[in-house]
């Protein structure tokens, strides 16, 4: 790429120089006819490297993860960054020489991390266009084994977008709080369905009273510290406070959700300037004027497209919008992302070169990422799975929650008990909240709805073999005991562990066609969905009889708690990316 500089581009912007060689799939660099001719591999058709689960029960990282990354002083700090010096030309027959990575210098991360998410999206679509250097702009961190190990593509996809409120960077200085450490002041848990169909787009507000639970976290000499949780607190104080880290906030998402992160990202300020700057603008609406002189926002009743400055002071504003608080601010940043996406998928950004660059350099220069997200081909693949998803089917809402009780007058907000479960408990069950509807989908439905129709066996006949698959441990003995002296299932014995590296996120039960009366039975005593009998064969148990065989998964959380999905999403406000709304 680095044509232009040689004299050999003639006056042509180096990303229109970039084709697609049909023969090889890969993007070429197309240089004048007396000029060697460089070849950048674009995109491969396998993705990197897949991740491997941990052994059932363990919820800690390995030992050696994220050796030497650990966070410095600025929250999150660099851990390092992933240059590669100028190469020297190579007498090699159809390639000239490799693009050379630069050290930037990364920014503190502010605002929302959100938009970086769905941007991975028009990154990966266009094939990462000169990927070796965008790889040396991306700047990761440890996730000290908050994480389940990074996100799998064969299953649903957790991502937490993280944003803070410190000043840094150009032009910032009026923005978030004076000396503030960077809180997590925008918080956003990202769900992925299974089939890649829909998604969900949770917001956490930053004034939500948790409890934040005790963090080890590398230090810069490759040491852990715990750094001691702290009881009822706001959750923004779950990055930056006493040297919390993104891992932090990850642990206390988990804490508060039940939902464990497979990855997360942070961004700066800057992201929002320079992407909205990238797509050409972003469209967004105003039911009634707005002067915020707080935010810098200053704009008339109607559409306007928005863009660098003007893109912050937007979701920066909460004062002229809603009631004038966080969750207002929370409102507007939705749509904003909303508008964002359609903006993506509805322009020629996927498919202009010139484009991409331009978005591809603005997105990883503002991206920091755990240490399971730092290669190229784990950031690739994300960006695929992430782009499988239509804006109609990607809903944002936010956390139930209601005014704190202990406060006079009410500041921060506490979770609404009778309705912040059911959302938590969709989510984890991947349990869409639009109407996406397939037939296929509705067929396959039906099938395993029909495997609970029937006569059942009586309990003292059902006949099991229990094995921990991804529940804590000690949970097949638990629940051995639970089915013999509580539900008179005597014929059942605790097999142990599934085997090495099996962590399944749903209990199963497997069955052979003349046990069907027994997995029947157990499913009822149990709460199992249809999806979670598995018709197959049966096993030979200690005595030598046939038995089913019962597999605990990550959602079995004791004897007697039901592990049913709910048949659908609980009724919470909410949008799709689709909506086109006006903030009023």
């Amino acid at each position: 790429m680095d044509a232009q500089g040689r004299g050999r581009a003639d006056n042509i912007d180096p990303a229109d120089q970039w084709v697609l060689n049909p023969n090889t799939g890969e993007y070429e660099l197309r240089l004048g006819p007396s000029a060697p001719q460089s070849s950048v591999p674009g995109p491969r058709r396998s993705g990197g490297p897949q991740e491997t689960s941990r052994a059932p029960g363990d919820r800690a990282a390995a030992p050696g993860r994220g050796q030497g990354r650990a966070p410095g002083r600025e929250i999150p700090a660099q851990r390092r960054r992933r240059g590669e010096p100028e190469q020297p030309e190579q007498p090699v027959r159809g390639r000239g020489r490799r693009p050379a990575k630069k050290a930037k210098a990364k920014k503190a991360l502010v605002w929302t991390g959100g938009s970086l998410a769905f941007v991975l999206v028009a990154v990966s679509a266009a094939g990462y266009l000169y990927i070796r250097h965008l790889n040396g702009n991306i700047t990761s961190v440890s996730d000290d084994g908050a994480s389940t190990g990074g996100f799998r593509t064969d299953q649903a996809i957790n991502i937490l977008l993280i944003g803070t409120d410190k000043r840094t960077g150009s032009g910032n200085e009026g923005y978030g709080d004076a000396g503030s450490v960077g809180h997590a002041d925008t918080n956003i848990l990202l769900h992925v369905s299974k089939d890649r169909s829909n998604a969900t787009a949770l917001s956490i507000p930053r004034d939500l009273i948790v409890d934040v639970p005790d963090c080890p976290t590398q230090q810069p000499d490759g040491s852990t510290k715990v750094i001691p949780g702290t009881e009822g607190v706001r959750f923004n104080t779950s990055l930056g406070q006493d040297g919390r880290t993104p891992s932090c906030t990850m642990r206390t998402v988990t804490e508060v959700t039940g939902i464990t992160p497979d990855d997360f990202m942070v961004a700066d300020f800057n992201a929002v300037k320079t992407l909205t700057e990238a797509v050409g603008g972003v469209e967004v609406c105003l039911a009634k004027d707005i002067d915020d002189p707080d935010s810098h926002l200053k704009l008339s009743k109607g559409k306007h497209t928005i863009s660098g400055e003007q893109a912050l002071a937007f979701v920066r504003t909460r004062h002229s919008v809603g009631f004038g608080g966080d969750l207002s601010r929370i409102t507007l940043q939705q749509q904003f992302l909303s508008a964002l996406m359609r903006k993506l998928k509805g322009n020629a950004t996927l498919t202009s070169p010139t484009k991409m660059l331009k978005l591809a350099e603005a997105a990883t220069k503002a991206l920091t990422v755990d240490s399971q997200l730092e290669s190229f081909g784990k950031l690739k693949d994300l960006g695929l799975e992430l782009g499988k998803l239509d804006p109609k089917n990607l809903t944002f809402t936010t956390v139930p929650v209601v005014d704190n009780p202990a406060e006079k007058v009410p500041v921060t907000v506490v979770l609404n008990d009778a309705t912040a479960p059911a959302v938590f408990k969709a989510i984890k069950n991947d349990v869409s909240f639009t109407e996406v509807k397939k037939k296929e989908q509705q067929q396959k439905k039906d099938t395993e709805a029909d495997r609970l129709k029937g006569t059942k066996s009586d309990p003292s006949e059902v006949r099991v073999r229990i094995l921990n698959g991804g529940a804590d441990t000690g949970m097949a003995q638990q629940a051995l005991e639970w089915l013999q002296n509580d539900e008179g299932v005597l014929k059942s014995e605790n097999a142990g562990n599934a085997g090495e590296g099996v962590k399944l996120s749903k209990t199963t039960l497997e069955y052979a066609p003349d046990q069907a009366d027994q997995a029947r039975e157990l499913a009822s005593i149990l709460g199992l969905a249809g999806a979670q009998m598995k018709p197959g064969k049966s096993v030979t148990n200690s005595q030598g009889l046939p038995a089913m065989t019962l597999t605990l998964g990550e959602d079995f959380q004791g004897p007697g708690e039901s592990l049913s999905a709910p048949a659908k999403a609980p009724d919470v406000d909410k949008s799709t990316a689709d909506e086109v709304k006006c903030a009023s």
